[in-house]
């Protein structure tokens, strides 16, 4: 597996514990009534139930824009050490999102999404050339 798809993968996973831990606080939270309901009514959640799910879904934004990249590089055959070394970023950045949000760190966490984007970029370019 090339490191960009193992980055990838790995990525994958980081998304899946994100939700895990958003399901735990909102199950602990709202409860397994509402959780497990139609939630026709929409629930007001605490600042930190919040910023979970905000971080949830913008990992949810930036993984598709990697996939895409990802994908790019692998099938025009365009990874090099530049392809791979924004892979290691972009996991790198996104592992660093989400405590930077949860934990309200600004301008940090903006400072951490603008390296995990700027790296997606470079891969997607990359495999234009």
């Amino acid at each position: 597996m090339t490191t960009e798809l193992t980055a990838l993968t790995l990525a994958a996973i980081l998304q899946m514990c994100q939700f895990g831990a958003y399901a735990w606080i909102a199950n602990k939270e709202l409860g397994t009534k509402y959780t497990m309901g139609n939630r026709d009514e929409e629930a007001k959640p605490s600042q930190l139930l919040g910023r979970h799910k905000r971080a949830l879904n913008n990992h949810f934004e930036g993984l598709a824009l990697f996939t895409i990249a990802v994908i790019a590089v692998q099938f025009s055959f365009a990874s090099n050490g530049v392809t791979q070394a924004c892979a290691g970023f972009y996991l790198g950045a996104r592992i660093l999102y989400v405590p930077a949000y949860v934990l309200g760190l600004t301008p940090a966490r903006s400072i951490i999404w603008a390296v995990g984007f700027l790296a997606t970029l470079i891969m997607l370019i990359a495999a234009l050339l």
